[in-house]
């Protein structure tokens, strides 16, 4: 099964100031959930797009209508309930994996040499990666919360990203390789956030954003020569492809997918995957 991290995106850009007592992303995502009581919204279908929402077994993911603005409580209440069934395997459930039962992912598979951290540990005790899509919905509702993981947990976890782009989402893989060509001229990190940052102006529609992901670049200050010949380069895709095939070798289906120290990992609040980290951090 699939792994899912239902999170909530609290609208507050990195680094922008919260208003006096403003929840922190964790509570408001643990308070969501209890009020969830399971609630799924139907899969999206073959008809709700141009390519097959099945491209992967059974997979779900989000529509625009669930699209609520964060503004209101009855919105974020609603992206979360989204993001709880955006990419869950049936039969599925949000506890997170059993450490000693779970089976651990070969680490050769998992993490490649040419895989990109976002954070390192020093010591590499613990590791967690993320296989994501970049036009996902749920993965950019998941960003914030993995950037506070990173917070809380630098100098302690390391912290790996790979591409898992979506068939059905159009600009998912031209995303991914803007990513890999800024990744090039040490930029990964900052063309990762505006990705992220920007998700609802280019993603979910049928259009190429090519010339959005070159907007980007040049506002990165990136060699625009050096970005293009990267971007477009058959190496670039290939290692985009990598990645994605090491996630389907490794039973990825969905994203975001998470593996903690190797092991799938579904948890069902900020709690519970600080709870998984601390426990691997304790052995």
């Amino acid at each position: 099964a699939a792994a899912d991290l239902v999170a909530l995106d609290t609208g507050a850009r990195p680094g922008e100031p919260r208003e006096p007592g403003d929840a922190t992303g964790p509570a408001r995502l643990d308070a969501a959930l209890r009020s969830l009581n399971g609630a799924r919204p139907p899969a999206c279908s073959n008809a709700a797009r141009t390519s097959p929402c099945s491209s992967f077994d059974e997979l779900r993911i989000m529509t625009k209508n669930f699209k609520i603005s964060l503004a209101l409580v009855a919105g974020v209440l609603a992206v979360v309930a989204a993001l709880l069934a955006a990419n869950r395997s049936p039969g599925g459930d949000t506890a997170t994996t059993d450490a000693d039962d779970a089976p651990t992912a070969p680490a050769s598979v998992l993490v490649r040499e040419n895989s990109h951290r976002l954070s390192t540990a020093p010591d590499g005790k613990v590791t967690l990666v993320e296989f994501l899509d970049l036009e996902c919905e749920a993965c950019r509702a998941a960003y914030p919360i993995v950037e506070q993981l990173r917070e809380e947990y630098a100098g302690q976890v390391t912290f790996v990203l790979r591409y898992f782009p979506i068939p059905s989402h159009r600009n998912a893989e031209p995303a991914a390789r803007a990513v890999e060509a800024a990744a090039a001229q040490d930029r990964l990190e900052d063309m990762y956030r505006m990705m992220y940052e920007t998700q609802e102006e280019w993603g979910d529609q049928q259009e190429s954003h090519e010339d959005t992901f070159r907007g980007f670049a040049e506002e990165l200050g990136l060699d625009m020569a050096r970005f293009e010949a990267d971007w477009n380069d058959p190496a670039t895709a290939e290692r985009v492809a990598l990645d994605q095939q090491d996630g389907l070798m490794l039973g990825v289906r969905g994203t975001p997918t998470f593996f903690l120290n190797g092991r799938l990992l579904n948890p069902g609040s900020y709690e519970e995957f600080t709870e998984a980290i601390d426990a691997e951090l304790a052995r």
